[in-house]
């Protein structure tokens, strides 16, 4: 059923937010828009004009690199083609000349191969192949010479037709022709592709004169030519008359042109035309093709005068062409750097119209930000660390409001405002954490007196049930707790950002710290010490350092199995003191490793601390490693565990001369002791020993202590009692310090009532002794 009721109004539609632009930002564009106009225009036309240029510059490295070994290549086979025909056609040739002109030809062949195998060819824009011309042109000589061996064996034994060996010869240079044509086809240049038209021409129009040679040198002794062979000497006279009337000679420049004239004025010329002549009027046809005329005899040596100079006026236009092409592909590099001046002097002056209208709102905004950037990045946050550390903040260092009127100047002053916002924040929060750390020191003292309370108790149920030997057992329990306790005392004041009351007055030895720090341990029995006896503590140090190596044996101890040890070693290195306590627990990952060393590393707030509350123990080891400028590390062990390597400076370690004596007492006349005797350590025993009738022999040996210091009590400024501090081994009765043998393992809680009692008795000696101590240092 549909709902009773008028029906709800259709929701708005979303309002689409305009994106604003920033001032400066339209400041820049008055700049940027023109200058990337012109800069752009620019660009392009320099472009173009770099791209004709290399273009040009590739046209004449293409013909200077192919062209030459072409040409050669050409005239060779122009020679060899010629003797061939003469040796075809029973005209006495030299042996040894033919192979000379051959070998010449392989050597102009093996070079075009060098220059154009390696696909250099390919790169250039006339010679891509992808018409079937330049590299294509390229690949046909080449795949034509591949053959030049066959044709010759088959004119050496006059297999086949004479004009199928010279068709062969005379296709090679076709192709080579039309290969050096391709180079400039596709030139860009106008007046490039018109000068290199005559060049061009003059190959063909020297090939046509080349390939009468060889039709006369195949007429032989007998001057008669075959029908077809006579065909082709008419088709070359008119073809290269033609090109040498049409395309050559009207563009040839004033220079060349001399040239020519000299040549076709000479008498080899002259003698050349007179044979044309006379072949195309006096010949006779015969039944087997074409009689010559005896005119012919003087074309060799006419052909022999005038060759070298066609040869020259073809490579004098080649290079005028190449040198022609350079000369552009310069002017239009200097072209384009005259454009490029000139469009950045333009570009210059429209940049420097613009900055001078915009120059005052750039440079008032300018300091604006700076001003604001440096109070964001270094006068607020030193502002609010002085502050979180209680130290009194300067005001002029904080942007004041002034009261402008411009627009700049309201901002300005409206950064000013937020600014003093945001210090009244933190000013109010660090009163409140300076008071939250009030509050917990003062819970901690209060639970600190209880602690010492429950102490006394302890004693008091001492020396009244002390004849119960499995009360007995309890009560140590219950003090062993207790120095627990009063170590989570001692975390809950250095979170706050409390100190450790530290009673020690003299050095104390690394081996006696690591036993103290042993003895705040509830499995202190499992901790295997090793230190060196020859190292000592600073006194101010020693709770700190103290309480730090308990944490992590503590940590140590109740992540690993019950009944493997955890090994504590401190030796001297060269940046101090090193202590590394190494347990067997299970393995962590790389990235578990590196959570806790950051957690070691950096002192977080409450919020982390609260989120983290069953891991106080790293954060308070962080914190002491701070205040002590120690460094601490945790790494996998050899044996698979956690390894905690500590490194305290040399600072913190007393010199030789005010270390104490083994066996001196911190607080008192320095004695000779007994050389140290290792005790016995055995588990804790998991229930209240059994009450037994006393044995009739004569006591046992008293059995090992729990290796902890005693309780001290003393007084701070105010008149409350600070936490119990506890001195390891520092008061033992003179039963414990006597030499004494190891006794056997007879299993957990083997300890009978006898030794209990005794324990207790030294226990309750060192107490009294304490007490005593401290009551007489205080005034």
């Amino acid at each position: 059923m549909a709902p009773e009721g008028p029906p709800s109004p259709p929701s708005p539609p979303p309002v689409r937010r305009r994106r604003t632009v920033r001032l400066r930002t339209m400041l820049v564009c008055l700049a940027v828009v023109p200058t990337v106009a012109m800069g752009t225009q620019t660009a392009v036309t320099a472009q173009r004009l770099l791209a004709q240029s290399e273009h040009l510059r590739a046209d004449v490295e293409a013909g200077e690199r192919i062209g030459v070994p072409l040409v050669a290549l050409m005239n060779e086979l122009q020679a060899e083609r010629a003797l061939t025909a003469a040796r075809w056609a029973g005209s006495p040739v030299d042996e040894d000349a033919l192979r000379d002109r051959r070998t010449a030809t392989d050597r102009a062949a093996a070079e075009f191969r060098r220059i154009s195998g390696g696909g250099d060819t390919a790169q250039h824009p006339g010679t891509d192949g992808g018409d079937g011309t330049g590299g294509g042109r390229l690949d046909t000589v080449g795949g034509r010479l591949d053959v030049l061996t066959a044709y010759r064996k088959r004119a050496d034994a006059h297999s086949g037709s004479a004009e199928q060996v010279v068709g062969y010869y005379t296709g090679v240079i076709d192709d080579i022709i039309r290969a050096y044509q391709d180079e400039f086809s596709h030139s860009e240049d106008a007046e490039l592709a018109q000068e290199s038209r005559p060049a061009v021409s003059l190959f063909s129009a020297t090939e046509m004169v080349a390939r009468e040679d060889t039709a006369l040198a195949l007429a032989g002794p007998s001057r008669e030519l075959a029908a077809t062979g006579f065909s082709q000497f008419l088709d070359a006279v008119g073809t290269h008359r033609y090109l040498y009337d049409t395309w050559i000679v009207p563009y040839l420049p004033p220079a060349e042109l001399a040239a020519y004239d000299k040549l076709a004025g000479s008498d080899a010329w002259q003698t050349k035309l007179r044979v044309e002549n006379a072949v195309i009027v006096n010949h006779k046809d015969t039944a087997t093709g074409v009689k010559l005329p005896a005119d012919v005899g003087e074309w060799p040596a006419a052909y022999r005068a005038f060759a070298p100079r066609l040869a020259e006026l073809n490579t004098d236009r080649a290079r005028s062409v190449f040198a022609d092409a350079d000369a552009k592909a310069s002017d239009l590099e200097s072209e384009v750097l005259w454009l490029i001046a000139a469009s950045g002097g333009a570009l210059l002056l429209v940049t420097a119209v613009v900055v001078l209208t915009t120059r005052s709102v750039l440079r008032r905004l300018g300091r604006l930000h700076s001003r604001t950037v440096a109070i964001a990045e270094e006068t607020l946050p030193d502002v609010v660390a002085r502050l979180q550390r209680g130290e009194a903040v300067d005001e002029e260092a904080l942007p004041a409001v002034r009261g402008r009127q411009d627009e700049v100047g309201q901002i300005a002053d409206a950064f000013a405002r937020v600014v003093a916002a945001s210090v009244d924040g933190h000013r109010q929060l660090a009163a409140e954490r300076h008071g939250f750390g009030l509050f917990a020191s003062g819970i901690a003292s209060r639970t600190g007196n209880l602690v010492s309370r429950q102490l006394s108790l302890t004693e008091d149920l001492q020396d009244t049930f002390g004849h119960d030997e499995a009360l007995l057992a309890q009560l140590m329990r219950s003090d062993q707790l207790t120095v627990g306790m009063r170590r989570q005392i001692e975390n809950l004041l250095i979170l706050a950002g409390g100190e450790i009351p530290d009673p020690h007055t003299d050095p104390m030895r690394v081996a006696d710290l690591l036993r103290e720090a042993a003895a705040e341990v509830e499995d202190f029995r499992r901790i295997e010490r090793q230190a060196l006896d020859e190292a000592s503590v600073q006194p101010h140090a020693i709770s700190q350092i103290s309480h730090l190596l308990a944490e992590l044996l503590d940590n140590a101890t109740r992540f690993s199995p019950p009944r493997s040890k955890v090994v504590v070693r401190a030796e001297l290195v060269a940046d101090g003191l090193s202590v590394e306590i190494e347990d067997r627990g299970p393995r962590v990952s790389p990235a578990g490793y590196e959570a806790m060393n950051e957690r070691l590393h950096s002192a977080p707030p409450y919020s982390v601390l609260a989120e983290n509350a069953h891991r106080l123990g790293l954060f308070v080891v962080g914190h002491l490693a701070d205040q002590l400028q120690a460094r601490v590390t945790l790494r996998r062990s050899v044996y698979g565990g956690t390894a905690a390597v500590v490194i305290l400076p040399g600072s913190l370690l007393a010199p030789a001369a005010a270390r104490p004596e083994p066996g001196a007492r911190p607080g008192g006349d320095r004695k000779p002791a007994p050389a140290p005797v290792r005790i016995p350590v055995r588990e804790p025993a998991p229930a209240p020993l059994p009450v037994r009738a006393p044995a009739p022999e004569p006591a046992a040996p008293a059995p090992a202590l729990p290796e902890r210091a005693l309780p001290t009590r003393a007084t701070v400024p105010g008149g409350r009692p600070a936490l119990p501090e506890r001195v390891p081994q520092t008061h033992l009765t003179r039963q414990l310090r006597g030499p004494r043998a190891p006794e056997p393992d007879t299993g957990q809680d083997a300890a009978t009532p006898e030794e209990v009692a005794d324990a207790w008795a030294d226990y309750e000696e060192g107490t009294r002794k304490v007490e005593e101590e401290l009551g007489a240092d205080q005034p």
